[in-house]
């Protein structure tokens, strides 16, 4: 039976970033430095000690913010494939 399917070409993989990548990344760096100061705010709560200024607290929204950058580079990504997946598909010459 034949497949109905297109396969994208298969060539070598390459180093190349994808697009998106470094947004990816990036949130991930930022949803880190916002989950350590998260953790590191809450401690003086548990432990009976003075709370942090108000920067410390501000560090923390971090983490808020690498997730929406990691997720602005999955949906910049899964745009580039679906651009990618049109071409092979139109030059297969088959129909949406």
């Amino acid at each position: 039976m034949r497949s109905e399917t297109l396969s994208a070409p298969t060539s070598a993989p390459t180093d190349e970033p994808a697009p998106g990548d470094g947004l990816v990344r990036a949130g991930a760096v930022l949803f880190i430095i916002g989950a350590v100061a998260t953790l590191v705010t809450v401690a003086p709560l548990f432990l009976g000690s003075t709370p942090f200024p108000t920067v410390a607290y501000l560090v923390s929204m971090l983490m808020g913010v690498g997730f929406l950058v990691a997720a602005a580079g999955v949906l910049r990504s899964i745009a580039a494939q679906r651009r990618r997946a049109r071409v092979v598909q139109a030059a297969a010459g088959q129909p949406r």
